[in-house]
């Protein structure tokens, strides 16, 4: 069931309706049966998965969270103990909590893997060895790699003791399965999910318009730009060698457009539904088209993501056993200024790598991810030698750099991003070649852009679209929009709210059956 699809919203409607009817401690019972149902519609076989991730997360957390209680009874009840008993004891029980975890860790990533992964292991096995294994073709089920790392996440934080477990299994179950945010997240944290999800809600007007609010401008970023500029990309992907030169840079700037837009319009849609209800999910974008520097841009794109790959697998890694006795090594042999560098280094290019093969079971994302990695180190290994060079220049801190900076990170990324729109690396960089050796410019004025599957009034369409993006995002860097429609009169508020939905149900871009696209990221 897609959010932008009637369906949906004859399902959201009555949802509602019902969710501000019944007793409040009924409240997230509804909210569980309705997460089911709705993700039910993506095939009921695939409750499976999610019932697996649900059970072993539940069980794992509440078996971690009765070692612990154990070890603190025994602690407490063995205060005259010695140092090296208490310690020993400690150490025991931190092994049986860690063996727990691990179990489920494995259990849930094998799925994952098995699911993902196995037909491109096949694939690259065939081509290496000349085997002739026969490929699965498992299809992916709905949101698996968004709902399983929360769980996860869950359980690491509980073995970590940030807080207890949660004891009752039909919460836990609504934790994992809430439905606005199965299908592209946000990767929510329990302790900071749980305290609005099940809370009792009142109706309250205001919330709700602005939960309305924030979906209908997830609508207006999905149909009325994502959409629009969807057939155009299929058709510059489709046949490469008609469209060289000129049409990949466009190739780079409207997918560029179309990610961003159908991506955090499932998001805002996702956070104004669960702020309807009175939830409180995470924000996931930061107006990431205005960072200066492809770090920033990842502080502020797919912000879950990012903190959730940090949390659990950066900062573990970087302090991890092993890896402190190769930075001991590696400052003996190297130096203490590189050697102390080298367990960065190692743990964000194991970050990359599964951030590229988590996005998809393909070489593309692979490099991808690695090319976003090498970037990053040596953009961070070059920074002193950027102050210097600033400061000597005298105009690092003016306007003007900084828009160089914003406009230099907005294509550094979109070239990187291209591996995901050709979804092969030669043909990506023979495509990217060919803007140096066919360029191809006469294409821009001679009307070959109208032939790609949108017409002029698509293009302005898009066009409006995005200058009205970008005047919401200029203002919300400065203060949020919802501070500055409280200040507005009521009738301009909702005359804010009309406005949007006219322009939705009038330039919104519909497939057969006033059916719009899936969300890109429905995929990962």
């Amino acid at each position: 069931m897609s959010f932008v699809s009637y369906q949906f919203i004859g399902f959201l409607a009555g949802l509602i309706l019902l969710y501000y009817l019944i007793p409040k401690r009924f409240q997230w019972m509804l909210l569980l049966l309705g997460s089911v149902v709705f993700y039910a519609f993506s095939g009921p076989k695939y409750l499976i998965f999610m019932a697996v991730t649900i059970l072993s997360t539940y069980g794992a957390g509440v078996w971690i969270e009765k070692v612990w209680e154990r070890q603190d009874a025994w602690v407490k009840e063995n205060k005259s103990a010695g140092r090296d008993e208490k310690k020993k004891y400690k150490k025991g029980m931190t092994r049986k909590a860690k063996g727990i975890l691990v179990g489920c860790l494995l259990l849930n990533l094998g799925i994952l893997a098995v699911i993902k992964y196995t037909d491109f292991f096949l694939e690259n096995l065939n081509g290496i060895f000349g085997t002739d294994f026969a490929m699965h073709h498992f299809i992916l089920p709905l949101g698996i790699s968004f709902y399983m790392f929360q769980s996860l996440g869950y359980v690491i934080d509980v073995y970590r003791r940030k807080y207890k477990a949660e004891r009752n299994l039909g919460k836990a179950a609504l934790f994992t399965s809430f439905f606005p945010q199965v299908i592209q997240g946000p990767i929510s944290r329990y302790d900071e999910l749980s305290t609005t999800l099940f809370a009792k809600h009142s109706f309250d007007a205001e919330t709700f318009y602005y939960g309305l609010l924030r979906v209908v401008w997830g609508f207006f970023k999905k149909l009325v730009i994502a959409d629009r500029l969807a057939p155009v990309i299929v058709s510059l992907t489709s046949d490469t060698d008609k469209y060289p030169g000129v049409y990949v840079l466009a190739t780079i700037l409207f997918y560029a457009i179309q990610l961003y837009a159908d991506f955090t319009g499932g998001i805002d849609i996702t956070i104004g539904v669960a702020r309807m209800l009175g939830i409180r999910v995470a924000e996931n974008f930061e107006r990431p088209f205005f960072s200066k520097n492809i770090a920033e841009y990842w502080r502020r794109w797919h912000i879950t993501m990012g903190t959730w790959f940090k949390d659990y697998i950066f900062y573990p890694l970087s302090v991890s056993g092993w890896m402190l006795k190769i930075s001991k090594k590696s400052r003996e042999k190297l130096g203490a200024a590189l050697g102390k560098r080298i367990p960065v280094y190692i743990a964000t290019i194991v970050v990359w790598f599964a951030t590229g093969i988590w996005h998809g079971a393909a070489w593309n994302f692979i490099v991808w991810g690695m090319l976003n990695c090498l970037v990053l180190l040596v953009s961070q290994e070059l920074a002193p030698l950027y102050r210097k060079f600033h400061e000597k220049c005298g105009f690092s801190n003016t306007k003007i750099w900084d828009g160089v900076q914003i406009f230099r990170t907005f294509w550094l990324m979109g070239l990187i991003r291209i591996l995901d729109v050709y979804r092969d690396v030669p043909l990506t960089f023979r495509m990217v070649g060919t803007m140096f050796t066919t360029p191809n410019w006469g294409a821009v004025s001679d009307g070959s852009f109208l032939k790609l599957g949108a017409t002029g009034l698509d293009f302005i369409v898009v066009a409006v679209g995005v200058v009205i993006m970008f005047i919401v995002s200029v203002l919300a860097e400065r203060r949020s929009i919802e501070d500055r429609i409280r200040e507005k009169p009521v009738v301009w508020n909702y005359f804010i709210l009309w406005a949007l939905i006219l322009l939705v149900i009038v330039f919104g871009a519909y497939g057969i059956g006033y059916d719009a696209t899936q969300f890109i990221y429905n995929q990962f």
